[in-house]
Protein backbone atom coordinates (compact mmCIF):
# COMPACT_ATOMS: atom_id res chain seq x y z
CA UNK A 1 0.00 0.00 0.00
CA UNK A 2 2.90 2.39 0.85
CA UNK A 3 4.48 1.49 -2.07
CA UNK A 4 1.55 2.33 -4.37
CA UNK A 5 0.67 5.41 -2.34
CA UNK A 6 4.47 6.86 -2.71
CA UNK A 7 4.56 5.87 -6.55
CA UNK A 8 1.29 7.76 -7.35
CA UNK A 9 2.62 11.14 -5.61
CA UNK A 10 6.04 11.03 -6.39
CA UNK A 11 5.75 11.93 -9.87
CA UNK A 12 3.56 14.56 -9.50
CA UNK A 13 5.47 16.18 -6.37
CA UNK A 14 8.33 15.91 -8.46
CA UNK A 15 7.09 18.03 -11.16
CA UNK A 16 5.84 20.53 -8.71
CA UNK A 17 8.40 21.24 -7.10
CA UNK A 18 10.25 21.75 -10.39
CA UNK A 19 7.82 24.40 -11.53
CA UNK A 20 7.74 26.00 -7.68
CA UNK A 21 11.14 26.49 -7.89
CA UNK A 22 11.64 27.95 -11.08
CA UNK A 23 9.69 31.11 -9.28
CA UNK A 24 12.97 32.62 -8.51
CA UNK A 25 12.16 36.21 -6.76
CA UNK A 26 8.52 35.51 -4.69
CA UNK A 27 7.75 31.95 -4.03
CA UNK A 28 4.59 31.07 -3.45
CA UNK A 29 3.57 29.98 0.64
CA UNK A 30 3.33 26.20 0.31
CA UNK A 31 0.23 26.73 2.30
CA UNK A 32 -1.67 28.14 -0.44
CA UNK A 33 0.06 25.71 -3.39
CA UNK A 34 -0.96 23.00 -1.09
CA UNK A 35 -4.44 24.14 -0.51
CA UNK A 36 -4.54 24.17 -4.83
CA UNK A 37 -2.80 20.67 -4.63
CA UNK A 38 -5.85 19.45 -2.37
CA UNK A 39 -8.52 21.16 -4.30
CA UNK A 40 -7.39 19.75 -7.74
CA UNK A 41 -7.11 16.30 -5.31
CA UNK A 42 -10.73 16.65 -4.19
CA UNK A 43 -11.78 16.82 -8.25
CA UNK A 44 -11.60 13.57 -9.01
CA UNK A 45 -14.28 11.85 -7.57
CA UNK A 46 -17.10 13.92 -8.60
CA UNK A 47 -15.70 13.89 -11.71
CA UNK A 48 -15.09 9.84 -12.11
CA UNK A 49 -18.86 9.79 -10.89
CA UNK A 50 -19.70 12.04 -13.75
CA UNK A 51 -17.60 9.98 -15.93
CA UNK A 52 -19.08 6.91 -14.59
CA UNK A 53 -22.89 8.12 -15.26
CA UNK A 54 -22.04 9.41 -18.73
CA UNK A 55 -20.65 5.56 -19.54
CA UNK A 56 -23.06 4.15 -18.32
CA UNK A 57 -25.80 5.69 -19.38
CA UNK A 58 -24.17 5.99 -22.98
CA UNK A 59 -25.16 9.16 -23.29
CA UNK A 60 -22.71 9.60 -26.00
CA UNK A 61 -22.53 7.54 -29.18
CA UNK A 62 -19.17 8.05 -30.39
CA UNK A 63 -16.33 7.28 -28.01
CA UNK A 64 -14.32 10.32 -29.17
CA UNK A 65 -17.13 12.64 -28.60
CA UNK A 66 -17.37 11.00 -25.08
CA UNK A 67 -13.45 11.53 -24.47
CA UNK A 68 -13.29 15.39 -25.70
CA UNK A 69 -16.65 15.95 -23.11
CA UNK A 70 -16.33 13.95 -20.78
CA UNK A 71 -12.71 13.79 -20.02
CA UNK A 72 -11.02 16.71 -21.79
CA UNK A 73 -13.84 19.25 -21.03
CA UNK A 74 -14.56 17.97 -17.59
CA UNK A 75 -11.43 17.93 -16.14
CA UNK A 76 -9.94 20.83 -17.46
CA UNK A 77 -12.57 22.95 -16.85
CA UNK A 78 -13.32 22.09 -13.57
CA UNK A 79 -9.69 22.56 -13.02
CA UNK A 80 -9.78 25.47 -14.38
CA UNK A 81 -12.79 26.85 -12.63
CA UNK A 82 -11.05 26.27 -9.03
CA UNK A 83 -7.99 27.93 -10.16
CA UNK A 84 -10.02 30.85 -11.26
CA UNK A 85 -12.60 31.59 -8.19
CA UNK A 86 -9.81 30.25 -5.81
CA UNK A 87 -6.73 31.78 -6.69
CA UNK A 88 -7.03 34.32 -9.77
CA UNK A 89 -8.26 37.25 -7.50
CA UNK A 90 -5.68 35.67 -4.83
CA UNK A 91 -3.73 38.68 -3.38
CA UNK A 92 -0.31 36.27 -3.59
CA UNK A 93 -1.55 35.82 -7.23
CA UNK A 94 0.86 39.30 -8.15
CA UNK A 95 3.29 37.92 -10.74
CA UNK A 96 2.81 36.28 -14.28
CA UNK A 97 4.52 32.87 -13.43
CA UNK A 98 2.37 32.43 -10.54
CA UNK A 99 -0.55 31.54 -12.46
CA UNK A 100 1.81 28.50 -13.81
CA UNK A 101 2.50 27.96 -9.87
CA UNK A 102 -0.72 27.11 -9.28
CA UNK A 103 -2.07 25.67 -12.25
CA UNK A 104 0.61 23.00 -11.74
CA UNK A 105 -0.40 22.68 -8.13
CA UNK A 106 -4.15 22.05 -8.99
CA UNK A 107 -3.79 20.02 -11.90
CA UNK A 108 -1.14 17.83 -10.41
CA UNK A 109 -3.00 17.35 -7.42
CA UNK A 110 -5.86 15.93 -9.44
CA UNK A 111 -3.40 13.32 -11.34
CA UNK A 112 -1.77 12.09 -8.24
CA UNK A 113 -4.91 11.03 -6.66
CA UNK A 114 -6.45 9.57 -9.95
CA UNK A 115 -2.63 7.58 -10.32
CA UNK A 116 -2.59 6.20 -7.11
CA UNK A 117 -6.28 5.31 -7.38
CA UNK A 118 -5.51 3.51 -10.91
CA UNK A 119 -2.03 1.91 -9.26
CA UNK A 120 -4.22 0.54 -6.50
CA UNK A 121 -6.82 -1.29 -9.08
CA UNK A 122 -3.76 -2.14 -11.90
CA UNK A 123 -0.96 -2.67 -10.48
CA UNK A 124 2.39 -0.71 -9.10
CA UNK A 125 4.06 -2.10 -12.42
CA UNK A 126 2.32 0.26 -14.62
CA UNK A 127 3.93 3.35 -12.60
CA UNK A 128 6.61 4.48 -14.83
CA UNK A 129 4.20 4.55 -17.66
CA UNK A 130 1.96 6.70 -15.63
CA UNK A 131 4.35 8.99 -14.47
CA UNK A 132 5.57 9.60 -18.16
CA UNK A 133 2.25 10.16 -19.98
CA UNK A 134 -0.86 10.81 -17.55
CA UNK A 135 0.92 12.65 -15.03
CA UNK A 136 3.18 14.66 -16.88
CA UNK A 137 0.81 15.41 -19.55
CA UNK A 138 -1.52 16.73 -16.56
CA UNK A 139 1.12 18.82 -15.38
CA UNK A 140 1.64 20.49 -18.64
CA UNK A 141 -1.80 21.22 -18.88
CA UNK A 142 -1.70 23.29 -15.80
CA UNK A 143 1.30 25.32 -17.64
CA UNK A 144 -0.65 26.24 -20.36
CA UNK A 145 -3.77 26.94 -18.06
CA UNK A 146 -1.67 28.96 -15.73
CA UNK A 147 0.23 31.05 -18.68
CA UNK A 148 -2.71 32.33 -20.29
CA UNK A 149 -4.49 33.16 -16.98
CA UNK A 150 -1.15 34.97 -15.63
CA UNK A 151 -1.42 36.55 -19.14
CA UNK A 152 -5.21 37.36 -18.92
CA UNK A 153 -4.53 38.89 -15.50
CA UNK A 154 -1.54 41.31 -15.79
CA UNK A 155 -2.93 42.88 -19.23
CA UNK A 156 -5.34 45.39 -20.54
CA UNK A 157 -9.25 45.27 -19.48
CA UNK A 158 -9.73 44.80 -23.47
CA UNK A 159 -7.05 42.10 -23.50
CA UNK A 160 -8.60 39.90 -20.13
CA UNK A 161 -11.61 37.99 -21.79
CA UNK A 162 -9.71 37.13 -24.39
CA UNK A 163 -6.81 35.46 -22.60
CA UNK A 164 -9.02 34.20 -20.02
CA UNK A 165 -11.20 32.08 -22.45
CA UNK A 166 -7.45 30.84 -23.76
CA UNK A 167 -6.91 29.36 -20.66
CA UNK A 168 -9.74 27.58 -20.41
CA UNK A 169 -10.24 26.39 -23.72
CA UNK A 170 -6.36 25.34 -25.11
CA UNK A 171 -6.26 23.30 -22.19
CA UNK A 172 -8.90 21.31 -23.00
CA UNK A 173 -8.38 21.14 -26.61
CA UNK A 174 -4.81 19.45 -25.93
CA UNK A 175 -6.17 17.00 -23.37
CA UNK A 176 -8.93 15.93 -26.08
CA UNK A 177 -6.56 15.55 -28.57
CA UNK A 178 -4.13 13.49 -26.24
CA UNK A 179 -7.15 10.92 -25.10
CA UNK A 180 -8.25 10.70 -28.86
CA UNK A 181 -4.54 9.69 -29.79
CA UNK A 182 -5.04 7.20 -27.06
CA UNK A 183 -7.67 5.59 -28.74
CA UNK A 184 -5.74 4.45 -32.08
CA UNK A 185 -4.91 1.71 -30.13
CA UNK A 186 -2.07 0.26 -32.61
CA UNK A 187 -1.01 3.37 -34.15
CA UNK A 188 -0.74 5.45 -31.06
CA UNK A 189 2.48 4.99 -29.36
CA UNK A 190 4.08 6.32 -32.90
CA UNK A 191 1.69 9.23 -32.63
CA UNK A 192 1.98 10.26 -28.99
CA UNK A 193 5.89 10.76 -28.99
CA UNK A 194 5.48 13.85 -31.29
CA UNK A 195 2.94 15.29 -29.80
CA UNK A 196 4.14 14.68 -26.17
CA UNK A 197 7.40 16.27 -27.35
CA UNK A 198 5.57 19.39 -29.02
CA UNK A 199 3.43 19.57 -25.53
CA UNK A 200 6.82 19.67 -23.40
CA UNK A 201 8.14 22.11 -26.34
CA UNK A 202 4.87 24.68 -25.49
CA UNK A 203 4.62 24.58 -22.07
CA UNK A 204 7.80 25.02 -21.20
CA UNK A 205 8.26 28.22 -23.55
CA UNK A 206 5.49 29.88 -22.01
CA UNK A 207 6.91 28.91 -18.60
CA UNK A 208 10.22 30.64 -19.89
CA UNK A 209 7.73 33.48 -21.67
CA UNK A 210 6.43 34.18 -17.94
CA UNK A 211 9.33 33.89 -16.09
CA UNK A 212 11.34 36.42 -18.32
CA UNK A 213 8.22 38.85 -17.48
CA UNK A 214 8.57 38.49 -14.12
CA UNK A 215 12.47 39.35 -14.05
CA UNK A 216 11.15 42.37 -16.14
CA UNK A 217 8.90 43.28 -13.72
CA UNK A 218 11.41 43.27 -10.91
CA UNK A 219 14.22 44.84 -12.53
CA UNK A 220 12.31 47.88 -13.99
Amino acid sequence: MIAIISAGIAPGLALLSYFYLKDQYETEPVTLVLRSFIFGALLVFPIMFIQYILEIEAVFASQFLYTFVAVGFLEEFFKWFVLFFTIYQHVQFNEHYDGIVYGVSVSLGFASLENILYLFANGVEYALGRAILPVSSHALFGVIMGYYLGKGKFTTSEQRTKWILFSCTIPILLHSIYDSILLSYLNWKYIMVPFMLFLWWFALHKAKKARIKMIDSKLH
